[in-house]
């Protein structure tokens, strides 16, 4: 489908929703509809309005497309919570919850390392800030063998100073 230039996002029926109101709005719809949102790990945003108006309905189906971090109310959802906090509320989880593994939005480790080797000089210091500790950790391993170059895996609230 995609490898024929078509976009999965352009279908009869899809309307763009780009302000507050006609967000709100899809709250009054009574049939059958499908929010697709961009606030990956439902942290903020107005993900957190429409799971509000639907996680307790068991005819919805909530369906995650991204990484949801350790933490997140998203990894909460899937992770099978039964009962989740949304804006301040406890919400019992009746929809379905379903995850489609494969899309990210972030480069994987060899793009990464493609990106890092056309540096024309490589840094002083490299820091892997992004990630799962462990991952962050195997991802630092694995450029420091391949590159030679200093790299850290700070801690949270760890301060650097740099000269």
């Amino acid at each position: 489908f995609i490898r024929q230039g078509k976009s999965p996002f352009d279908f009869p029926g899809l309307t763009m929703v780009r302000t507050v109101d006609q967000s709100k709005a899809i709250n009054y719809i009574t049939g059958s509809v499908m929010i697709i949102a961009g606030s990956g790990m439902c942290t903020g945003g107005r993900i957190k309005y429409h799971l509000v108006r639907n996680i307790s309905r068991p005819e919805s189906t909530i369906l995650f497309v991204g990484y949801q971090a350790m933490g997140t109310l998203g990894r909460e959802i899937i992770s099978g919570g039964k009962k989740v906090r949304i804006l301040g509320k406890k919400h019992p989880v009746r929809a379905s919850v379903a995850q489609i593994h494969g899309f990210s939005a972030h480069a994987d480790r060899d793009e990464l390392f493609r990106w890092l080797s056309a540096l024309q000089r490589p840094p002083r210091h490299l820091f892997v800030v992004h990630g799962e500790s462990e991952t962050a950790w195997q991802f630092a391993d694995f450029l420091r063998e391949r590159t030679g170059w200093e790299i850290s895996v700070p801690g949270y609230r760890d301060e650097v100073v740099l000269d």
